[in-house]
């Protein structure tokens, strides 16, 4: 088993930045690859960013050149940084971990943590 536990959440500006985390725990952290997920009131839950075991990275359109994502192995945490936030980019972020980069991609990845609400308003 694997738990995650996401933080970093809450409000901010149309333009401004937010850092969320996720700290994992259980099983092995690093043989583990790991995404962030949103889902925006009334609307399914997409894709934001992801990373495999051996740090290959991807990301939506919507988050390229504005989200960065890292890791802190020895922390067992993924850090994603978002900058130039819109109201488009409110909603509850979701981080999920499973074996492949492939499977944390899907929405069917295996562990997920509960949530952290990002609000985007002026």
């Amino acid at each position: 088993q694997v738990q995650l536990v996401e933080s970093g959440g809450g409000s901010v500006q149309p333009g401004g930045s937010l850092r969320l985390s996720c700290a994992a725990s259980g099983r092995s952290f690093n043989r583990y690859a790991m995404a962030w997920w949103r889902q925006a009131p009334g609307k399914e839950r997409e894709l934001v960013a992801a990373v495999s075991w051996h740090g290959i990275r991807v990301y939506a359109e919507h988050a390229k050149f504005r989200f960065t994502l890292s890791e802190i192995n020895a922390e067992n945490t993924v850090i994603l940084d978002m900058n130039s936030l819109q109201p488009d980019d409110t909603g509850v972020y979701y981080c999920t971990a499973d074996q492949t980069l492939a499977q944390v991609r899907a929405s069917t990845s295996t562990y997920w943590g509960q949530g952290t609400q990002v609000t985007v308003s002026s």
